[in-house]
């Protein structure tokens, strides 16, 4: 066991930010995704962990705080010094000397930033240089917080496809706060999901996945014919301009594959979309409540 809450309270004035009743634990080797909207509770229940903010509950883990490494929304460094130099004060280590920061660097195409001051990097290269310095601290428990805020499409996607091909024949314990699904499908082996500072659902992404949506499910374009053409087919809720059709075994995936092959339509099968996950977890939870 790496942590364990043992019910979590947490409040900004009288409005309550994040509640969690029953026991959440994080095993050592997990990779935790935390997903919610704004105003979830996210960067919250990182704080909490990190002992930044008063709660109220247990928080029990044998971690002590420079075994824990974090990356929060918001970083700043020196801007007067080049950042190889930053790094070489902070990590204690010279470039030159260190094969591991070397092998880092290169990893992560930062080779030709070293020279440069941190204010004259772009989005992506800052969050390259402060995944570099946490990556480096070899903590036995690491937390992401939001790590491709503010970055473009195109350099969200690289970034995470990076972090993910490092991991991943790794045994890092990780928790990794994010608002974009395919992030944490790339990274995250379980789900926690928050909504409005409630814990809406949490367990292993596969698990999740089949109690909210079945086996596989089938997206494609929402439209009159399609659910005319799939009606007697269970339909998930899902953004609105997507249908997702669910199937609880082979045999009724083959009959749906075979209908929408027949007739040309479009689709893509999943059976591991925390997106639409996430709706219909949620959708659950208000029902039932």
């Amino acid at each position: 066991m790496l942590l364990t809450i043992k019910q979590l309270q947490v409040k900004y004035g009288n409005q309550v930010a994040l509640q969690i009743d029953s026991p959440i634990v994080f095993e050592k080797g997990e990779r935790i995704g935390v997903i919610g909207s704004n105003g979830a509770g996210k960067s919250t229940l990182v704080k909490s962990i990190l002992g930044l903010t008063d709660y109220e509950g247990r928080i029990v883990t044998h971690l002590k705080p420079e075994q824990i490494a974090v990356h929060m929304q918001a970083n700043s460094y020196v801007t007067t010094m080049p950042v190889k130099r930053i790094m070489e004060m902070v990590l204690n280590t010279k470039v030159k000397e260190n094969k591991e920061l070397q092998g880092l660097i290169e990893f992560f195409e930062f080779e030709g930033c070293l020279s440069k001051r941190f204010k004259e990097l772009s989005g992506g290269q800052k969050q390259k240089f402060t995944i570099i310095m946490i990556m480096m601290q070899k903590a036995e428990f690491t937390c992401y917080d939001e790590v491709t805020s503010g970055l473009d499409f195109e350099t969200r996607q690289n970034m995470m496809e990076k972090m993910a091909e490092w991991y991943r024949d790794k045994d890092d314990s990780l928790l990794i706060v994010s608002h974009y699904y395919e992030e944490l499908e790339q990274l995250a082996d379980k789900i926690l999901l928050l909504d409005k500072g409630k814990v809406i659902a949490y367990g292993k992404t596969e698990e999740l996945f089949r109690t909210y949506c079945g086996n596989a499910i089938f997206i494609l374009k929402n439209d009159e014919s399609n659910r005319r053409l799939t009606k007697g087919f269970r339909a998930l809720k899902s953004p609105g301009h997507l249908l997702a059709l669910s199937c609880r075994n082979r045999e009724e995936e083959g009959k749906l594959m075979s209908l929408l092959v027949d007739n040309d339509v479009n689709f893509k099968r999943s059976n591991s979309d925390i997106e639409i996950m996430s709706i219909n977890a949620r959708a659950q939870f208000y029902e039932n409540a």
